[in-house]
This record gives C-alpha cells, sequence and structure tokens, in this order.
C-alpha cells in the first residue's frame, strides 16, 4: 500500500470511529421553532423529508425500513420528499406520480437503486420513461399522472412543508410535528432510530397530558 492511500485508509478510519463521538455530549434533537400540525390525527406522526439524488437518504433505508416495521400502532410514518432547490422538483414529481399510481411500495426502493447503484439519470423525462416502462409501467399513464394537477399541487405543497419546517438538508425527520432530528445530530443512524423511540415516547406523554 503507498503513502496516499495509506494516509487516506487511516483518515477514513478514524472519521468513522470519529462519527458517535463527535455526537456525544450535543443534542441528538432539537424543538421546531415553529412546530406544524401533523396530517395523522389522533395517531403520532413521523415524518421523513429525503431526496431520491441524496446518497444519505439512499443509505438510511434498510435502517428506516427495519425500524417501521416495528412501529407501534398509535404511530404512523411518512416520507416528504425535501424541495429546498428547483434542481430536487422531478424527484419529488416522481415520487408523487408513483403514489397517485399505487406503486410506491412497489417502485420507490428500485428509483433509490436506479439513482445510486445503476446511475440512471430520472431527471431526463425520456430516460425515466424508458425506465418506468421497462419495470412495467405503463407510459400513458405515468406521463397523464406526472402532468396531473394532482401531482402538480403536491409538489407545490412540498415545497411549502420544506420551508415552514426550515429544512435545510437531508435525511431530516421530524417526530409529532415538534422535534427535528438527523443522523449528523444522533451521530450514526442506529443513534437516529434510538432518538426516534425516544421522541416518540415524549410526544406520546405530551399528548396524554393534553387529554
Amino acid at each position: 500500500m503507498n503513502l496516499n492511500k495509506w494516509l487516506g485508509w487511516i483518515g477514513l478510519t478514524l472519521a468513522l470511529a470519529a462519527g458517535p463521538a463527535a455526537a456525544q455530549g450535543k443534542p441528538s434533537y432539537k424543538p421546531l421553532a415553529n412546530p406544524q400540525p401533523v396530517e395523522t390525527g389522533q395517531k403520532i406522526e413521523v415524518v421523513e423529508f429525503f431526496w431520491y439524488g441524496c446518497s444519505h437518504c439512499f443509505d438510511l433505508e434498510p435502517f428506516l425500513n427495519k425500524w417501521t416495521a416495528r412501529l407501534p400502532k398509535d404511530v404512523e410514518f411518512r416520507r416528504l420528499p425535501a424541495v429546498p432547490t428547483e434542481r430536487w422538483l422531478p424527484n419529488a414529481r416522481t415520487y408523487f406520480t408513483l403514489e397517485a399510481l399505487g406503486l410506491l411500495d412497489k417502485l420507490h426502493g428500485e428509483v433509490f437503486d436506479a439513482i445510486h447503484i445503476d446511475r440512471v439519470n430520472l431527471n431526463d423525462e425520456r430516460v425515466q420513461l424508458d425506465w418506468m416502462a421497462k419495470k412495467g409501467v405503463d407510459r400513458a399513464k405515468f406521463s397523464e399522472a406526472w402532468k396531473s394537477f394532482s401531482v402538480q399541487s403536491k409538489t407545490k405543497r412540498a415545497v411549502q412543508q420544506t420551508q415552514a419546517y426550515d429544512v435545510n438538508g437531508v435525511p431530516t425527520l421530524v417526530v409529532d410535528g415538534k422535534y427535528m432530528t438527523s443522523v449528523s445530530m444522533t451521530g450514526s443512524p442506529e443513534g437516529l432510530m434510538k432518538t426516534l423511540d425516544e421522541l416518540i415516547v415524549k410526544a406520546r406523554a405530551e399528548r396524554t397530558k393534553k387529554k
């Protein structure tokens, strides 16, 4: 191993080791300056702000999938595409188009894989339609949903919610419209899941107190 590779390996090792340690002594979450109303009614809401183009969101998916599989009955998890910049708009529309077609469960993970493993440019409309067709999605139906008023409205609302929640980076998770957390705050995906569990307990106690 040459010197440069050896130094790079040492640097990577130190960075990984310092990750959780860096989070020690720092808050693992923060209260939102402007709490937001939830959309889950009586259930405690956990929202993930994400972007399909984000490698950190892609890396977090397996942890979130495992975590959501064991959620208590009084908790509801939902994803929301963050749109802090125009460049993220196409991916948000992809998400809402799949939602409109009832294909999120089937293709949400595959969209991540296409972008981060296969390097498919789904921002290109023609490339996206070709990719969807290969997955068995009717091109005309996808295109119609993509251009629909409903999808455009949801995308516009995602822009507004990104601003309302003051989301500047992804993945960011918000519990019950009050508490924001992320891997950068908790030090690791495992730490994030632990913090989410703690915030759910906190939110549940606060809801009970109000009754």
